[in-house]
């Protein structure tokens, strides 16, 4: 049986911060539809959330098949009070990515503290199963 826990992640790379703009200016245009000539602080926050979505989903999905295939029992927990906050800053310094893409975004004239105050809090209950929730994931 293999752990899950022990199995080493691959890298990711940590890209410029000329990279992140141009993926951000990308997102922009054909994920969320909008010209930088009208994007709202929103649109900001929204496209560089899909840019860190889009450097972690063949890893993300990697993972999930080899999880399925080892055919182990999963235990959910379901609850409706989560208090795991904002996440996307979190993201950002998980991946290595915080300091580039302050960079990037300070090229596209976007304050990255002014957008991830944009970001809506997942809080859905503050009781102490909303702790423990947190806690596990």
């Amino acid at each position: 049986m293999t752990n899950a826990m022990t199995t080493e992640a691959p890298i990711l790379e940590i890209p410029d911060p000329k990279t992140l703009a141009d993926e951000v200016l990308l997102a922009l245009k054909y994920r969320v539809g909008k010209g930088t000539n009208v994007a709202t602080q929103y649109d900001w926050l929204t496209a560089s959330i899909k840019v860190v979505r889009d450097r972690v989903v063949d890893q993300w999905m990697q993972a999930t098949q080899e999880a399925y295939a080892q055919q182990e029992k999963r235990v959910y927990y379901l609850s409706l009070e989560f208090l795991i906050g904002r996440l996307m800053r979190d993201a950002f310094s998980n991946l290595g990515l915080m300091d580039n893409m302050r960079e990037a975004l300070r090229s596209l004239s976007v304050d990255l503290d002014l957008i991830a105050g944009l970001e809506p809090d997942a809080a859905l209950g503050n009781g102490g199963l909303g702790r423990l929730a947190a806690c596990f994931m």
